[in-house]
């Protein structure tokens, strides 16, 4: 504000908030200071606001450099000059829950805003109205709010013939809390969801096949900066092609995404880019931590988020000299502790960190057969055995890259000769195309063709087990990555 640093945020993806009020009042307590006395005494309506973006990179942050996608900088989400009075509602989060009987209710915790003095003297009202998926009111409830509180619990409220959220009827109810002039609207569905451990997954009771695909928020000319509209063709497709879950990699998303993920009934899968590298010292680590509790407390309330993400391939080295097992298990289970204590009814997971599968609630493991491993008719096998040796067991992230408008006559021709021999996960620099074993990712042609019977190969078989929780294709449209110079497309996921 003006020349003064009001605040800072580490770690781009997650909204933050800056409280301007002092320094706003200082920048005018300033200006009128420098008016001659013989000009007018009244304080200048326009308050100069800067915001200073830096992507530099830093090794005690993360995402990593090593990260399969591009860390962009600049300022690509909304911006928004919020008015909040003393003691006003900051954050509503929705518990709702199935009772025994198969009634429902909902209960509410709402922050608010204890830095501005002025309410500490003064007792209020909470008022709380939930608002049917057809948009009845059908319960209020006021609250008293002690002089000074900072939270407030407001006890289950009953909800009368419940509506359920599912892929086939994504059914939102609506809360509206207001405390003196501030107000807040928030959504929220009904729903259970079960990874039954050594079996599929249950969506209210019943079992449901994950069908899925990935989301980066990327796209041609634009970056990460897509617009609302933009974002909403790009679910709406996703939906069109059968999607009932996407696995949002490798960060927190925008508020957007969230909203149609609700809307529309696809299930979510959302992680903090604790991505390759290792792990950092302090500083990286609390960034982390923040970044986690951020998600959690924003996203909160989205009946479409499953899962809470503590990492991805954390199995790979290269950012610091030292990579010790022991230590990343250390702060996994730190992060696992820390999701399950602010957010109890949901499940965390990582993907492809061997030695940290037993940490998490979900484990994804590395299978990509007929890409970085093996042929794609060894997949079911392959799957099974990753399955057999977790809790809770998910695949996300198979497929392979293919060059659009690449088609070949016989997409085997370099391929007959690659073996059968059931090592189908990636390892090391699999994903570049020199060097290693044998391999489709290089020693393909990179065609639509090939890739159409791989993925068709892949949904036919995933349709037969009865014990999958699901899947996620990777990826729903290509991206762009600096790892990958060598590409068709060069620095592009394809």
């Amino acid at each position: 504000i003006g020349t003064e640093l009001v605040g800072e945020h580490t770690g781009g993806y997650a909204e933050f908030v800056v409280d301007i009020t002092e320094a706003v009042a200082r920048y005018r307590a300033s200006a009128l200071a420098q008016l001659p006395a013989t000009e007018s005494r009244v304080a200048p309506g326009r308050i100069p606001l800067a915001v200073r973006c830096d992507n530099s990179r830093d090794p005690e942050t993360i995402p990593s450099d090593l990260s399969d996608f591009t860390r962009y900088g600049g300022l690509y989400r909304p911006v928004h000059l919020v008015y909040l009075p003393a003691g006003g509602i900051t954050r509503v989060h929705a518990a709702p829950t199935e009772r025994g009987d198969g009634s429902w209710q909902v209960a509410f915790k709402v922050q608010l805003d204890g830095s501005h003095g002025s309410h500490k003297s003064h007792e209020g009202v909470l008022t709380v109205r939930v608002i049917s998926p057809d948009g009845r009111e059908i319960a209020t409830a006021k609250v008293p709010v002690p002089a000074g509180a900072e939270s407030l619990d407001v006890p289950g409220i009953a909800l009368p013939a419940p509506q359920l959220w599912s892929p086939a009827s994504p059914a939102l109810y609506g809360v509206e809390v207001t405390a003196g002039d501030s107000r807040v609207w928030e959504r929220f569905g009904l729903r259970t969801f079960e990874f039954v451990e050594k079996g599929p997954f249950k969506l209210n009771g019943e079992r449901l096949l994950l069908r899925g695909t990935h989301r980066h928020e990327d796209h041609a000319g634009l970056g990460a900066a897509m617009s609302d509209e933009l974002m909403e063709q790009e679910i709406r497709l996703m939906k069109a092609m059968g999607v009932n879950f996407i696995r949002l990699g490798h960060y927190q998303q925008s508020r957007r995404i969230l909203e149609l993920c609700d809307e529309l009934g696809l299930l979510v899968w959302e992680e903090i880019p604790w991505c390759r590298g290792g792990l950092g010292g302090g500083r990286y680590q609390a960034q982390a931590r923040g970044m986690l509790e951020a998600m959690i407390h924003q996203h909160y309330n989205h009946p479409a988020v499953i899962l809470w993400g503590l990492g991805n391939e954390n199995d790979w080295p290269g950012d610091f000299p030292e990579f010790d097992q022991a230590k990343i298990r250390a702060f996994m289970t730190e992060l696992n502790a820390l999701a399950h204590r602010l957010d109890p009814g949901r499940l965390t997971s990582i993907r492809r960190c061997d030695f940290c599968r037993d940490l998490v609630d979900v484990y994804s493991p590395s299978i990509w057969a007929g890409w970085y491993g093996g042929q794609f008719s060894e997949y079911a096998k392959s799957a099974r055995r990753e399955f057999e040796k977790s809790r809770r067991f998910f695949h996300a992230e198979w497929g392979g890259d293919s060059h659009a408008g690449r088609h070949a006559e016989d997409p085997y021709a370099r391929l007959r000769e690659i073996p059968a021999t059931g090592a189908t996960e990636e390892r090391g620099l699999d994903f570049m195309d020199i060097g290693g074993k044998a391999r489709v990712s290089r020693d393909g042609d990179w065609s639509e063709s090939y890739i159409c019977e791989l993925v068709d190969w892949h949904l036919k078989e995933q349709e037969k087990m009865d014990w999958l929780t699901g899947s996620a294709m990777w990826v729903f449209k290509d991206f762009a990555t600096p790892p990958r110079p060598e590409n068709p497309v060069p620095r592009g996921n394809q």
